[in-house]
């Protein structure tokens, strides 16, 4: 939780988050309000009447930074090309589009209080974001209730969009999800014996680690240890030696890439040398360095390949790669995906009218996402294929294609 400081004190905190730290505790008890999320946007501090604002939350400092980035990062690259292209035309004028992004830390009540600003202060017409479930589930209440529509790009958990009819994704969700790492598992790593290390606190990993039990229990697979973790924890070893001694097959992480490379690594230390496999929560080049070589051999479920031979695909990523000097990871190519999403349903509303964009958010039928071609379904759901890909020398690749 954030809580601002007396003056004095925030200025001492922003010299010290320049170097790289922060205090471990206030140096004084009083509590003041709460300072307002941070903006780190390009869009102007007043729009004027040619420009169409949307918002975005997302995740760009804390443990989580990756996801934020990469999805901010794909949400510009969707507005430059739009404008580029001349804009949208909004009321018979052509209108240029931008962004304003506020970062969350990754913490729910910030990405709560992010979306108000956006709503209250700036007057957004379509808000965007955030990846983590339960941010996003902090956040959708209050756009749900001021009939702004929500599109999160990457937030899987099937109680996202439950909130209400202006809530949705261009993602899969865990379900699916779940149900496809647990085929993959039985029918080509051919396991039948599986542990389980979930997140206890996030919607994300509980939901996933749910409907992955399910379907493998039910096709004659067996749980042989369920353990428990709570995000930021950084030692693993009771329960990977708790599970190592149930003799798994297998371990499925549904977890963070923060979590994961670390579990990997101890893991090793401990001797369980079997594979571990996981959900789209694995997707950053951070997890390659935390994990090392004790990643190699895993597998995870995600959005979409870099190896994806579609010209659409492999021209974007070369696009991007030229922008940005990397390749996009699938929270950029969804960060992309989102915004078009929402650009395209303001096209066809020809108007920034919330209950106008969210009727024509509602009717997206094959839409031609980088992750996939996005159609969605009475729920607000994306129907979709997933892609599951294997660690191998310090990078994923592709191994195979599961549709719905």
């Amino acid at each position: 939780m954030f809580v601002s400081r007396p003056v004095g004190v925030a200025a001492l905190c922003s010299l010290v988050a320049l170097l790289g730290c922060e205090p471990k505790q206030p140096l004084e008890p009083k509590v003041e309000p709460k300072t307002p999320p941070k903006t780190t946007t390009n869009a102007p501090a007043a729009v004027d009447a040619d420009t169409i604002l949307l918002g975005e939350v997302g995740s760009l400092t804390g443990s989580e930074a990756t996801f934020g980035l990469s999805t901010k990062n794909g949400v510009q690259f969707a507005l430059d090309e739009v404008n580029a292209a001349g804009g949208i035309v909004v009321d018979g004028k052509a209108k240029k589009v931008a962004v304003r992004v506020y970062d969350d830390q990754g913490k729910s009540e910030e990405a709560a209080n992010a979306v108000s600003r956006l709503i209250n202060q700036d007057k957004v017409v379509v808000i965007l974001g955030e990846v983590a479930s339960s941010n996003s589930l902090a956040m959708a209440p209050k756009a749900q209730a001021a009939q702004v529509p929500m599109v999160t790009p990457s937030s899987t958990n099937p109680k996202v969009t439950e909130v209400g009819d202006y809530i949705f994704r261009v993602c899969f969700i865990d379900p699916f999800q779940g149900t496809v790492m647990s085929k993959f598992a039985l029918d080509t790593v051919k396991v039948k014996k599986v542990a389980i290390l979930k997140d206890n606190k996030s919607d994300y990993s509980l939901g996933l680690s749910q409907y992955f039990v399910d379907h493998f229990t039910k096709n004659g697979g067996t749980i042989v240890a369920e353990e428990a973790y709570s995000k930021g924890d950084t030692d693993f070893r009771g329960q990977l030696t708790a599970i190592k001694g149930k003799k798994p097959q297998a371990i499925y992480v549904p977890g963070y890439y923060t979590d994961v490379g670390v579990v990997a690594r101890q893991a090793k230390e401990l001797g369980l040398a079997v594979p571990l496999l996981g959900g789209d929560g694995w997707e950053s080049e951070k997890l390659f360095e935390l994990g090392g070589s004790a990643i190699d051999g895993s597998y995870f479920s995600n959005h979409y390949s870099t190896d994806d031979p579609t010209p659409r695909v492999q021209n974007f990523i070369k696009s991007y790669e030229a922008k940005y000097g990397s390749k996009p990871d699938s929270l950029g190519a969804l960060g992309y995906d989102a915004a078009m999403v929402a650009m395209e349903a303001i096209r066809r509303a020809g108007s920034t009218n919330g209950p106008k964009i969210r009727d024509e958010l509602a009717k997206t039928k094959d839409h031609p996402g980088i992750a996939g071609t996005i159609t969605l379904d009475d729920k607000r759901n994306a129907v979709k294929p997933a892609v599951i890909l294997q660690v191998k020398d310090g990078k994923s690749v592709y191994v195979a294609t599961v549709n719905p």
